[in-house]
């Protein structure tokens, strides 16, 4: 049976124009982000696209002062530090539950009870969730950490219950018959084990905590603990006019996830990867 030795060297032109029109589509926004930044509004106003003639950075610098960056970055990374690491440690502990227990049908039922938590559309419970965290006075940070745990819960618990059901049991029975613990079986066994599906859980929590607008909105009480989000929204509602600036500090919300992404790719790209062939 002869082989073509071309047949594999041959180019699909029309995914590759697919994937050219798709770039495109994120390319162009970006390259008009930032030449924006660099501009007037006259240069603005002249050409949109065009190269600024004279490249200055006092567009930064006003949406650094104006939108107290230094602060509004602080109180982000808080929240999203800790959204993603009780994240990890809560919804795999509930998971590793659920999983070894599938077969009895009261488990397999509370399964089921979590999973339907993905289809309740969050407008529907926002104001209760409002009120109850204003009596409970949850409505700062701390809440807010508490509540991207608990909504992350019904997907994260399906992720994370897909792996352990792949995962094989003699690992843990043999730790049990050595005399290890429920708990100590978890933790220095199952948890490490876990360590495709926790990047892949801490990755989605992390894009999901420090992008999200609708959740700081309605809990946060305090004017000071705005994120960085929500310093765009005030931002932009009250400069509407001047995008220059406001471009500007698009790019720096954007900046920190980038260096982030920039320096843990490695880990990330491996983690999804690893998680997905599972």
């Amino acid at each position: 049976m002869s082989i073509n030795p071309r047949r594999h060297d041959r180019v699909n032109w029309w995914l590759t124009a697919l994937v050219a029109v798709l770039s495109l589509t994120v390319l162009v926004p970006l390259y008009f982000t930032v030449v924006t930044t660099f501009k007037t509004p006259q240069e603005l106003a002249q050409s949109a696209f065009g190269l600024p003639h004279h490249w200055t950075l006092a567009n930064f610098r006003t949406a650094w002062t104006l939108t107290s960056f230094p602060k509004r970055l602080l109180t982000s990374s808080i929240i999203t530090v800790g959204a993603v690491v009780l994240t990890i440690l809560t919804n795999s502990l509930v998971a590793y539950a659920l999983a070894r227990n599938l077969e009895r049908r009261w488990v397999k039922g509370l399964y089921y009870y979590f999973i339907a938590a993905m289809f309740v559309p969050f407008p529907i419970i926002m104001l209760p969730v409002v009120k109850e965290t204003a009596l409970l006075g949850i409505d700062n940070e701390g809440g807010l950490i508490l509540l991207y745990t608990v909504f992350g819960l019904s997907f994260n618990i399906m992720l994370y219950t897909s792996y352990l059901r792949s995962m094989p049991l003699e690992i843990e029975e043999s730790a049990a018959i050595d005399g290890a613990s429920r708990w100590k079986v978890f933790w220095r066994i199952v948890f490490p084990l876990l360590a495709p599906m926790n990047a892949t859980v801490g990755i989605l929590t992390c894009v999901w905590a420090w992008n999200d607008f609708l959740l700081p909105l309605v809990i946060l009480t305090d004017p000071g603990t705005q994120t960085l989000p929500l310093a765009q929204y005030v931002f932009q509602g009250k400069f509407n006019t001047n995008y220059t600036v406001a471009f500007a500090s698009y790019l720096l919300a954007m900046a920190p996830m980038i260096i982030v992404y920039i320096f843990c790719q490695r880990w990330i790209i491996s983690g999804v990867m690893r998680g997905s062939a599972k």
